[in-house]
């Protein structure tokens, strides 16, 4: 088991940049695939980024890639979002998620989700 805490979310102007944090509890949080998604008011929760178990490989949603880059700290059991050249389209929930095997698109595969932290993006 695993449970997730988001950190780092709040106000950013259009073109900002924000980090997000989640910190994982957990014996084993290395057996984790980790990966972020994201849900704005009136839309379905979609996929951002996907970070493998050992770090070395991740994955972008098209909206997202060049922009946004996905990092873990395995020894510290943290995963992080660096977002940069915000955009308001970019604003809403950011969720944190973990699964045994790996993340994919499909929100109802995801083992475990954090409480979310909330992304505003002003114009």
């Amino acid at each position: 088991q695993v449970q997730l805490v988001e950190s780092g979310g709040g106000l950013v102007q259009a073109g900002g940049s924000l980090r997000l944090s989640c910190a994982a509890s957990g014996r084993t949080f290395s057996s984790y695939a980790m990966g972020w998604f994201r849900q704005a008011p009136g839309k379905e929760r979609e996929f951002v980024a996907a970070i493998s178990k050992s770090g070395g490989s991740t994955y972008y949603a098209d909206s997202v890639k060049g922009r946004f880059t996905i990092s873990r700290d395995n020894a510290e059991k943290q995963v992080y979002l660096q977002m940069n050249s915000l955009k308001p389209e970019d604003a809403g929930g950011y969720y944190c998620a973990a699964d045994a095997v790996y993340i994919t698109t499909r929100v109802s595969s995801i083992d475990y989700w954090g409480q979310g932290t909330q992304v505003t993006v002003s114009s």
